[in-house]
């Protein structure tokens, strides 16, 4: 196994562990790609082809309403990241996926993981918990949303990636957090401080 495969082994193995034919065969499909800061997965309007693992890097999904982005999710090392409603339907993406910084990810086409699942049981079944991994994600930010405090929902973002929450742009994680900029730009200062 190449080491730009261990990550995303571990990753599964914690989801649901694969027999080691299976493995050899999923990762017989998967390709490593690199991309720079500023590149985009997939664009708005464009069927989704692909799963990533992301072994480096961070990504952010957003859409344009009205001539207005709106930021709708993040994603650091070791996320799987896709327009994923489009991978499943084959319709248009209604997000696009942009890198915000130079990233490793490994990549696995649409074709060869439902060819995977038709030839593996287990394959298939950690495809449904990635999935439903996936959806509570998904559930879990809607509620947050909700229910939690600006600082609050900031607070669970610097937990996933410290760094990297430092280096996004107000703009686009003000976006995220549903809060205008200068909100953001005080709960910052905060937690500078302590």
């Amino acid at each position: 196994m190449t080491v730009h495969l261990q990550k995303i082994k571990q990753a599964i193995q914690q989801i649901s562990p694969l027999p080691q034919d299976e493995w050899e065969a999923f990762s017989s499909k998967l390709a490593v790609k690199h991309y720079k800061k500023g590149a985009f997965l997939i664009s708005q309007g464009q069927v989704e082809n692909f799963i990533y693992f992301l072994n480096s890097g961070a990504t952010r999904n957003y859409f344009l309403h009205d001539g207005k982005e709106f930021t709708v999710d993040f994603q650091f090392e070791c996320d799987f990241v896709t327009a994923y409603y489009s991978f499943i339907t084959r319709e248009p993406s209604s997000v696009t996926i942009e890198l915000l910084e130079d990233t490793e990810a490994v990549a696995i086409s649409h074709a060869d993981l439902q060819n995977f699942y038709r030839s593996f049981h287990n394959g298939e079944r950690t495809g449904r918990l990635i999935a439903e991994y996936q959806y509570t994600k998904r559930l879990r930010k809607e509620m947050d949303l909700l229910s939690l405090t600006a600082e609050e929902r900031y607070a669970n973002l610097m937990q996933r990636n410290p760094r990297l929450v430092q280096e996004i742009s107000v703009k686009h994680l003000s976006s995220f957090l549903g809060i205008q900029p200068e909100s953001l730009s005080r709960i910052r200062k905060a937690f500078a401080r302590n």
